[in-house]
């Protein structure tokens, strides 16, 4: 067990240093290759396998994250990440005191999944791999190195020269690599001008004019203190998507392409669209892996060109009731037909509450789709359509078990009081929102325990495509209750009581609290 511990004390170091220097020198050649527009896809092995495990992460997976971890799950998932690869890299430096052949069988094997995953990343191309494989070596080399050295420092402790220059000069290489490594990733950083050219392209947005803007009804909200607002800025509206990494879209190099079953491809670039007569919508958007009073969603004043006008001009083929949507980074989302051209306010947005959309929320260009879950709609940093049919296609989410057309359900929540929260006895506000996204909500009811149901005010109506704020004043007495809500649309449909979870259409039931009553 000494030996162990002796051998994991000296050789770890050994193996993290062989590692940073891998993904340094990967980051900086990465950044070098996308600076001078040579990369496919994604050249950075640390994004690409993140990337990777996403695309491969089973739908019980993605609703465990995000239901434990929400908007952070990126974040959990990286950290998670570095803490294995820091294990797996520790026990190579391990095996490299003990049997320096393994070691770099275990080396040459770990940066094979890192070219693997590089390589099946969509739209790769045989540059990507470039920056693994110099990594790779690199470490290797690093790895020989200190094997080498490490040898000789044991030599002259077994010929009676402990403490000897060597092995603090194995110690020295080792924290050297680490260096170099740091510093390339750094460099890396630097060179790749993807980020910059982002942030100055945003700097200089000027928003397109519309004909007709849109503002929220004076009595949209209700008024009462801890309710979702009525329109959700951009910095605290909800982002759920399977991008490792924020893709990086430099709007002077984007293009969309329209193709498939049409009578003739177009692609737009982006002057082209932001000469193209404008519209404001203001829609409420969802994600399927809401839970029952879950937070999700959001709702936001969009400007864009209707999806209509630009499949008009393609000119759809007779059979098409679908339209593949892809983005940047190979995403993709199976929208029904019907819905990107009847009267619904279905964008091509460039804007977010009348500002440049933020790279999280798809600069430059994003689809926005009412009425639709987000996984079948809302593609951000979008790049294609493809005209097709649901039997010919299907989106990223669907053979991972999710239905294919994902329409919203109609559904309320309480926002306040919070649940398990303690409240003062007399006139209490319960109040949320209610969405019944393209049909619009017609009345919401709060229940108390088993008592029966009262109507609550509802704020103003915006449109059919936007939720609504709802509150219900409540006589409190002393004690612990339930509370419960449900809404109605407007055909006089009541939201369903029986609960379901997310998978595979969207979660149901009645969102219900516990609150206490003091005197």
């Amino acid at each position: 067990m000494d030996g162990l511990r002796h051998d994991i004390a000296k050789g770890a170091p050994y193996g993290l240093a062989a590692g940073a220097l891998t993904l340094g020198v990967g980051e900086l050649f990465a950044g070098l290759i996308t600076r001078f527009g040579w990369s496919g896809s994604e050249p950075s092995p640390v994004l690409a396998v993140g990337g990777a495990f996403i695309d491969r992460t089973p739908a019980w997976l993605k609703d465990f994250a995000i239901d434990t971890f929400g908007t952070s799950d990126k974040l959990v998932l990286g950290m998670g990440m570095a803490l294995v690869l820091a294990g797996v890299c520790a026990v190579v430096g391990v095996l490299l005191v003990r049997r320096r052949p393994w070691a770099f069988g275990a080396y040459a094997a770990l940066g094979a999944v890192g070219l693997a995953a590089v390589m099946t990343r969509p739209g790769a191309a045989w540059p990507d791999g470039i920056p693994t494989v110099i990594g790779t070596l690199c470490g290797l080399g690093l790895l020989s190195a200190l094997a080498d050295r490490s040898e000789a420092e044991r030599l002259n402790s077994e010929a009676g020269q402990p403490g000897s220059p060597g092995r603090r000069s194995v110690l020295a290489l080792a924290a050297g690599g680490a260096a170099v490594g740091a510093l390339a990733a750094l460099g890396g950083q630097w060179v790749s001008t993807s980020r910059r050219a982002v942030d100055v392209a945003r700097e200089r947005f000027v928003l397109p004019s519309v004909a007709r803007r849109v503002k929220a009804p004076v009595e949209a909200d209700v008024g009462v203190r801890g309710v979702t607002p009525f329109v959700v800025p951009q910095a605290d509206f909800y982002r759920i998507d399977t991008a490792f990494s924020v893709p990086q879209v430099d709007p002077s190099e984007w293009r969309l392409r329209v193709h498939g079953m049409v009578d003739r491809e177009v692609e737009l670039d982006w002057e082209t669209l932001l000469s193209k007569p404008m519209q404001e919508a203001m829609v409420t958007l969802m994600c399927v892996s809401n839970e029952v009073g879950g937070t999700l969603n959001g709702n936001a004043i969009w400007t864009g060109w209707p999806v209509r006008e630009l499949l008009k001009e393609a000119g759809v083929k007779a059979g098409a009731d679908m339209v593949l949507s892809t983005s940047v980074d190979g995403w993709t989302a199976g929208t029904p037909m019907s819905a990107l051209t009847d009267d619904r306010n279905a964008l091509i947005a460039v804007a977010m509450n009348r500002q440049a959309l933020t790279a999280e929320h798809g600069f430059p260009v994003r689809l926005v789709v009412p009425g639709l879950y987000g996984y079948v709609s809302a593609t951000k940093w979008v790049t294609d359509l493809k005209v097709t049919t649901f039997d010919a296609d299907e989106g990223y989410w669907t053979p991972r078990g999710w239905s294919a057309r994902g329409p919203v359900k109609t559904s309320s929540r309480i926002d306040v009081p919070a649940e398990r929260a303690s409240v003062k006895a007399g006139s209490v506000a319960v109040a949320g929102v209610a969405w019944a996204q393209h049909v619009g909500i017609r009345a919401v009811q709060v229940r108390v325990d088993d008592g029966p149901w009262r109507a609550a005010r509802l704020g103003a109506e915006a449109n059919v495509d936007v939720w609504r704020q709802w509150v219900y004043r409540w006589e409190a007495r002393p004690g612990t209750y339930r509370l419960a809500v449900r809404a109605q649309d407007r055909t006089g449909e009541w939201q369903t009581p029986d609960f379901a979870p997310p998978a595979p259409d969207g979660s149901a039931g009645h969102h219900t609290i516990e609150v206490t009553v003091t005197d």
